[in-house]
C-alpha cells in the first residue's frame, strides 16, 4: 500500500470510529421499541430533514448518477428532475398527514403496522405481506449500498483495473469493512444513532458534492472554455452533450426514456426508510421547517451530482468506460487533491462524503427491515404477546441476517449500483406508493383493495424486470420502460377497483379518517 493510500485510509478510519462512537452513545437512550425504531418520535427539523435525504441519496448519488451523466451527458439528468419533483410532493403532501395518522392509528411504529391499524386488519394479513416485501426489496437495496462501499475501497486501494484479481480481492475486503461498520452502530444505537449519523453524513455529502465540481470546473476552464475541454477529451458535439433532449451519442432522448426517468419521483411515496422519518418528527411545526431544509438540500445535491459527471468528462486525464464510470467522483477527487500529504488527507475527507452517502442509506434500510421483522412478522404472526425485549432481539438478528444476504448479493464486483437501486426503488414505489397515498387521502380505500394493489405492484416489477416473456427478453429489455411506471399504475388501478367492489369501510375507520385534519400533534 502506498503512502498516499495510507493517508486516505487514516481519514476513513477516523470517520468510521466517530460513527461507531455515536452508535455507542445513542444506545444508552434506548429504553423500548419506540426509542429503538422511531427515536421516541422526537426528531428535530434539521435531523429529520437531513436524515431523510441522506438515507434517500445513497451511494448512487455520488457514484451511479454521476457515472451515467459522464457517459451519456445531460440527457441522463431527467432522473434528477423526477427525484426533485418526488421529494417536494412527498414532503408537502405526505409528511404531515402520515405523521398524524400513524399516531392516531394505534401509535403505529412501522409502515406495515400503520396499514394494519388504518384498515383494522385483525388477521394481520396486510402487515405480514408488507413486512415480507420490505425484507425482500431492502435486501437488494442494502446490497447496492454495500457494493458502493466495496467499489470505493477497491478503486482507492487497488492498483489494478476493475475485474483484475487484486481489484476483486480489495473489493471483497472493502465489502466486509463497510458491512461490519454499518452493522455495529446500527445494532447498538438504533434509530437515534442512525439519524444522528445521517445528519453528520448529510452535511459531509453536501460539502463534498459542492466543493469538488466547483474546484474542478475552475481548474478546467482557467485557460480554455468548457466546450473546448470536452472536445479535447473526445466529445464530438459538446452542445449536444449538454442538451437535456440529446443522448451522448447524438441521438434524441426518447419519450419512453424521459417518462421512465421522471417516474423515479413516484418511488418516494413508497419508501419505508424515508416515510419513517416523517413518523418520527416531534411536531407539525418541525415538519414545516424540515420541508424547506430537505428541498434545498435535494436541489443542491442532485444538481451538483449531475455537474460532477459533466465536468469530469472534460477534467479527468484518464477517460472512463462502462465498467469504471461509477468511480468518476472518486477519480475526480484523487486528481484534484494530489501532490502532498495535506492535500491527500483533505481528499480523503471528501472521499468520506461518498462513504457517508453509502452508510446513511444502508443503516436506515437495515433498521426498517429490523422493525418490519420484529414488530410486524414476529409480533404480528409468530408470537403476538412477545415482550419488547424479545422482539427487539429478533429485530437485531434480522439486521444481521439481511446484512449477510446483501453481502453475498454484492459479492460480484461487476454488479451495477444503479441497477440494484433501480430494482429496489421500483419494487417499493409500486408496492407501497399507491397504498400509502390512498390510505392517507381516500376514505373509500379498503383492506382488500390495499392488499390487492400491494401484491400487484410487487409482482409487476418482478415479472417486468426478471422474467423473459418476449423472444427471450424481459419486458423491460423489450420496451426500455421503467417497471415503476407500469407497477405503480397497475397497483393504483387495482387498489381503486377492488376497493369500490368491496364492502364500504366501517364507521370507525371513516370517523378516524375524518378526524385527522382536525388533530394537532
Amino acid at each position: 500500500m502506498t503512502t498516499n493510500n495510507i493517508i486516505v485510509l487514516c481519514a476513513f478510519i477516523a470517520y468510521m470510529i466517530i460513527m461507531i462512537v455515536i452508535g455507542f452513545v445513542c444506545s444508552k437512550g434506548n429504553k423500548n421499541n419506540e426509542d429503538y425504531f422511531l427515536g421516541g418520535r422526537n426528531l428535530g427539523s434539521w435531523t429529520a430533514a437531513m436524515s431523510a435525504q441522506a438515507s434517500d441519496m445513497s451511494g448512487w448519488l455520488l457514484m451511479g448518477l454521476p457515472g451515467a451523466v459522464y457517459l451519456a451527458g445531460t440527457g441522463e439528468a431527467w432522473i434528477a428532475v423526477g427525484l426533485l419533483i418526488g421529494t417536494i410532493l412527498n414532503w408537502y403532501i405526505v409528511s404531515a398527514r402520515l405523521r398524524k395518522y400513524t399516531i392516531v392509528a394505534g401509535n403505529s411504529l412501522t409502515i406495515p403496522s400503520f396499514f394494519k391499524n388504518r384498515y383494522r386488519d385483525h388477521k394481520n394479513i396486510i402487515k405480514i405481506v408488507s413486512a415480507s416485501i420490505i425484507a425482500v426489496f431492502f435486501t437488494v437495496y442494502t446490497a447496492s449500498a454495500f457494493s458502493s462501499g466495496a467499489k470505493l475501497f477497491a478503486t482507492l486501494f487497488s492498483d489494478s483495473a476493475s475485474g483484475d484479481e487484486n481489484y476483486n480481492r480489495v473489493y471483497v475486503i472493502g465489502l466486509i469493512v463497510a458491512a461490519v461498520v454499518i452493522l455495529v452502530y446500527t445494532f447498538m444505537g438504533g434509530f437515534k444513532a442512525v439519524c444522528t449519523t445521517d445528519l453528520i453524513q448529510g452535511l459531509m455529502m453536501i460539502v463534498a458534492i459542492l466543493t469538488v465540481p466547483v474546484l474542478a470546473y475552475a481548474i478546467l476552464t482557467f485557460d480554455t472554455s468548457f466546450s473546448s475541454a470536452l472536445a479535447a477529451k473526445g466529445v464530438e458535439q459538446p452542445a449536444q452533450f449538454l442538451n437535456f433532449f440529446v443522448n451522448g451519442d447524438g441521438t434524441p432522448v426518447s419519450t419512453v426514456s424521459i417518462i421512465s426517468n421522471l417516474a423515479w419521483g413516484l418511488g418516494y411515496f413508497g419508501m419505508p426508510h424515508i416515510l419513517v422519518r416523517f413518523m418520527a418528527v416531534k411536531s407539525n411545526e418541525e415538519i414545516k421547517k424540515s420541508r424547506k431544509i430537505a428541498v434545498v438540500w435535494v436541489i443542491i445535491s442532485l444538481t451538483a451530482s449531475c455537474l460532477i459527471g459533466l465536468i469530469a468528462r472534460g477534467y479527468l486525464t484518464a477517460q472512463l468506460d462502462d465498467a469504471t464510470s461509477e468511480s468518476v467522483f472518486i477519480r475526480t477527487i484523487q486528481q484534484l487533491f494530489s501532490g502532498n500529504g495535506v492535500l491527500i488527507f483533505i481528499g480523503g475527507i471528501f472521499l468520506c462524503g461518498i462513504l457517508a452517502a453509502i452508510m446513511s442509506t444502508a443503516d436506515s434500510q437495515l433498521l426498517v427491515t429490523a422493525s418490519a421483522v420484529s414488530e410486524d412478522l414476529y409480533k404480528g404472526a409468530v408470537k403476538k404477546n412477545a415482550s419488547e425485549k424479545s422482539s427487539l432481539l429478533v429485530g437485531k438478528i434480522a439486521v444481521a441476517v439481511v446484512a449477510v444476504i446483501a453481502f453475498f448479493i454484492a459479492l460480484n464486483p461487476k454488479s451495477s449500483i444503479m441497477g440494484l437501486v433501480s430494482d429496489a426503488w421500483a419494487g417499493f414505489g409500486s408496492a407501497f406508493g399507491p397504498v400509502v397515498l390512498l390510505a392517507l387521502f381516500w376514505k373509500r380505500s379498503t383492506l382488500s383493495g390495499a392488499i390487492s394493489g400491494m401484491a400487484t405492484g410487487a409482482l409487476t416489477v418482478i415479472v417486468w424486470d426478471y422474467i423473459p416473456l418476449v423472444n427471450g427478453q424481459t419486458l423491460y429489455a423489450a420496451t426500455n420502460l421503467y417497471s415503476l411506471v407500469v407497477g405503480f399504475g397497475l397497483a393504483l388501478i387495482v387498489n381503486v377497483v377492488v376497493s369500490l367492489l368491496s364492502k364500504k369501510p366501517s364507521k370507525e375507520i371513516t370517523d378516524e379518517f375524518d378526524s385527522i385534519k382536525n388533530i394537532e400533534v
